[in-house]
């Protein structure tokens, strides 16, 4: 069945507040009801139609209220956050994403109108390792890259999501594991990384990375809002970058360094509060993650319209990023740098 009455989560975020504003200017719906702590952007507030926006904290149970109330039928959870763009209160964020998200679903399971739920989750939950598949599919098991980092937040809310379905099995729920997402006008973690003047990266490795456009990321929760698409679905664009390639295209400087010592600058970006350089993140840089988008291409019923290439270079002309140096003289010099290396390492010893 079509939604009527829709509440929106995060919309004071970029995607949230971007999804509030396509679903506010959607004639079908009756009513559109955003939530958040924060208000959304004022370019969200000046199209956001006829969509309402409630000051609420999901981590207070007066979301219960407000769902009830507003006799809601269709929840969108877009308030977790996996990978902050720049560094934030770890413990604030885990309550978002872990006590937030109970308090939200426990709302859900108390209204009798709820009949549909759709979450936006994280592609980070399947973690990233040297024992990772060359492509991950849903069926993929769960291991978050850290014991206490943002993934394993995905991990724990994912869990509720599915007690949620064993216990209100009428509850049409939609789990979509999105991939990095990038786009010019999107603030993400990985959008900092690139647009760094010298771009650090594990000596040895080069990554495959797999990105995914912020209007295919906004076009499939809002597919999911507007019709019945129940089950997990692993949202990526088609192809992949090596994390060389991506880096030579964004006109950035690669700097090769020792595994060991990118903890140091990671510490070192997160406080100069740059990029939030988390342990989750260096390990995606080290092994890379792909995940299997044919279940959202076959069953589902998106295609999404930038492939990873095309996402990463509309990132790179929207964000006016201009080469510090020729593409190839930076291809060179990354060369260079891992002959010096090995050369040093092979006269040690």
């Amino acid at each position: 069945m079509p939604a009527n009455i829709v509440l929106v989560t995060g919309v004071g975020g970029e995607l949230g507040g971007r999804l509030l504003a396509r679903l506010g200017n959607d004639a079908d719906l009756e009513r559109v009801i955003g939530v958040d702590t924060s208000p959304p952007s004022r370019a969200v507030q000046q199209r956001m139609g006829h969509a309402e926006f409630v000051r609420a904290d999901i981590r207070n149970p007066l979301i219960a209220k407000i769902i009830t109330s507003a006799r809601v039928d269709t929840v969108v959870h877009a308030s977790t956050t996996c990978h902050p763009a720049g560094p934030g209160r770890r413990m604030a964020i885990k309550e978002v994403n872990v006590i937030g998200t109970m308090r939200l679903l426990a709302a859900c399971q108390r209204s009798p109108l709820v009949r549909k739920l759709v979450v936006k989750s994280t592609a980070a939950v399947y973690g990233a390792s040297s024992r990772s598949p060359a492509v991950l599919t849903e069926d993929s098991e769960l291991i978050p890259a850290s014991a206490n980092g943002y993934a394993k937040d995905a991990v724990e809310m994912e869990g509720y999501v599915r007690g949620l379905s064993r216990r209100r099995p009428d509850i049409t729920v939609t789990m979509a594991r999105l991939v990095n997402v990038i786009g010019p006008d999107v603030d993400t973690v990985l959008a900092r990384y690139f647009a760094l003047p010298v771009v650090p990266t594990v000596l040895g490795f080069d990554a495959r990375i797999q990105l995914l456009h912020s209007a295919d990321a906004l076009a499939v929760l809002e597919r999911a809002t507007l019709h019945d698409r129940p089950g997990v679905f692993n949202v990526g664009a088609d192809g992949v970058l090596t994390l060389s390639q991506a880096i030579r295209r964004a006109g950035r400087v690669e700097l090769p360094v020792p595994r060991a010592a990118m903890p140091s600058i990671g510490r070192v970006l997160r406080g100069a509060r740059v990029v939030d350089f988390s342990s989750d993140q260096v390990r995606l840089l080290n092994f890379g993650r792909v995940v299997d988008n044919t279940r959202l291409k076959e069953t589902f019923g998106y295609t999404p319209r930038w492939s990873t290439r095309e996402a990463f270079d509309d990132f790179v002309q929207g964000r006016g990023l201009r080469p510090l140096v020729d593409g190839d003289r930076a291809a060179g010099l990354a060369s260079a740098v891992l002959t010096a290396a090995a050369t040093g390492q092979t006269t040690r010893r």
